[in-house]
């Protein structure tokens, strides 16, 4: 099918076309229709996606499906996808639908929070898909803003403090990409991504402002990205703004924060520091895994001390996305295979505990923990639903979390003993806060006044939660229809990658001789 990455990339955002032209009136009629326009958007860019797994060969390490033409002022529209980026685009147009349903129940200035939502699913494909620096910079960028409205228009009562931290955050550390972008073009002569992959930026030492720069041109540019993308992923210590944009979000805010806009940060690093900046990603991978070591440790020590629900899953979010760059940086097979698993598996899963706590929310109005307790007296299926989660967070054998996890840490193990055994304890944390939140909401006895009338989850809840349970005990079952995927671009990056190490190397020593 011609032009494919176009059509899933671009549906979405003909149907906020559609809503913003055509419908009119806010109705209860009008908000009805805008809800299911914005359904059925996303479930055909959905339906249109598989045909991209479908003409996708795992075996092929280039990029498939390439679309390429002129644009504006001389730059290229161009687009495609490879065994890093396909199943992030199938994570986004997969959740979606989910996130639409899970908007069901929103009265204020619903096909506003529609279009919203359908914008920033197209921006969010075209990161994924765009192989044109100048492009992939506005996809990444423009992404902030349906999401900054979403969180200040929709969100709770700090909503503006909260979306402007994240607004600001993320924005300043992009300028710094930016710069180093430019720079890029200025020593390639080209914006096209796959000449970049194939360019090898200088890495001399040189000496700036009385300092010597180990590592050359590739260090600076590597610092540039890697301010931009440990924000948006988010590391520590930049991560405080994640929290509070949770807590303030609305719950299908929430899950899309966590399950896709979380995703480009690492996907950043697997695009273009890695492949693009070896050298400089060699130098800075010891720094990187401490970082990572210390945000699994503190974050979800941090989470045990929360009495929201929201913060607690948020700070987990922060924990184990420090496994996602650990096993980036590990720069093996496993490690890589494992930080991309992790990053699958967490978008359905943290998406999940997101929507488990909206449940809730919705009938009681509260996130704090206290206000809970002994809920599987009256809502089972929703008792049961959480604990599947709870225990797919913790990464329990047989599920989702524990391939990513276990695969991250048998690739660490490899780069570095002491930060995989640091890391290890953060699994042993995670079971102490997810185990403490869901003992504290779900069991006991239902003593609270405001907790007896309250019902289990409806049909439409259910629905929603059903093709999460099935990717999350599937993947935990059968790990190959990722890895499989994802196998051959990653032995292939990690073989650009240790050439351009040992070359340096070489170099290095026969200069120190």
């Amino acid at each position: 099918m011609d032009n494919l990455l176009s059509i899933v990339t671009f549906l979405p955002l003909l149907g906020a076309v559609i809503l913003g032209v055509f419908l009119r009136g806010d109705d209860e009629a009008a908000q009805k229709n805008a809800k299911w326009v914005a359904f059925w958007a996303t479930l055909a860019t959905f339906l249109f996606s598989i045909f991209i797994l479908t003409e996708f060969e795992p075996d092929n390490t280039g990029f498939q499906l390439v679309e390429e033409r002129e644009w504006i002022f001389g730059l290229q529209y161009k687009m495609g996808v490879d065994g890093i980026s396909v199943l992030f685009v199938m994570l986004t147009t997969f959740l979606m639908p989910l996130v639409i349903l899970a908007c069901w129940d929103v009265t204020h200035r619903v096909k506003e929070y529609m279009i919203a939502f359908l914008v920033l699913e197209t921006l969010m494909l075209g990161v994924f898909m765009a192989l044109d620096l100048v492009l992939f910079y506005l996809f990444f960028e423009a992404g902030l803003i349906p999401m900054f409205l979403i969180i200040g228009i929709w969100g709770g009562k700090n909503r503006i403090y909260a979306s402007f931290k994240f607004f600001l955050y993320t924005f300043l550390g992009s300028v710094l990409m930016l710069v180093a972008m430019v720079a890029m073009y200025a020593d390639a002569g080209t914006t096209d991504i796959p000449s970049l992959l194939r360019h090898q930026f200088g890495s001399e030492t040189f000496s700036l402002l009385g300092m010597q720069i180990f590592g050359g041109l590739q260090t600076l540019l590597f610092i540039a990205f890697f301010a931009s993308f440990a924000v948006k992923m988010p590391m520590w210590p930049v991560h405080t703004w994640l929290p509070d944009a949770h807590v303030q979000a609305p719950t299908a805010g929430s899950v899309v924060l966590a399950a896709i806009l979380l995703k480009m940060g690492g996907y950043g690093f697997l695009r273009f520091s890695l492949p693009m900046f070896p050298v400089a990603s060699d130098i800075f991978a010891p720094l990187i895994l401490w970082l990572s070591a210390i945000a699994i440790v503190y974050t979800s020590l941090v989470a045990l001390m929360q009495n929201d629900m929201k913060k607690l899953i948020a700070y987990s979010s922060v924990a184990h996305m420090g496994y996602v760059t650990m096993g980036i940086f590990a720069v093996n097979q496993q490690g890589i295979d494992g930080a991309i698993f992790q990053m699958i598996s967490h978008g359905f899963i943290s998406g999940a505990l997101f929507l488990c706590v909206g449940v809730i929310y919705d009938r009681i109005h509260t996130r704090e923990i206290d206000a809970y307790g002994g809920l599987v007296n009256r809502m089972p299926a929703y008792a049961l639903v959480f604990m599947l989660f709870t225990m797919a967070n913790v990464g329990l054998p047989g599920t989702s979390g524990f391939v990513g996890e276990f695969l991250t840490l048998v690739g660490v193990f490899q780069a570095n003993t002491w930060v995989a055994l640091v890391a290890a304890t953060g699994v042993i944390l995670s079971a102490a806060y997810a185990l403490w939140l869901y003992r504290r909401v779900v069991m006991g006895d239902l003593i609270k006044e405001s907790l007896k009338s309250i019902t289990d989850m409806t049909r439409r809840e259910r629905a929603i939660f059903a093709p999460l349970i099935v990717m999350t005990l599937l993947l935990g079952v059968y790990p190959s229809l990722v890895t499989d995927i994802i196998g051959p671009s990653v032995q292939a990056l990690i073989g650009q990658y240790e050439t351009a190490v040992a070359t340096f190397e070489a170099a290095t020593q026969v200069a120190s001789n």
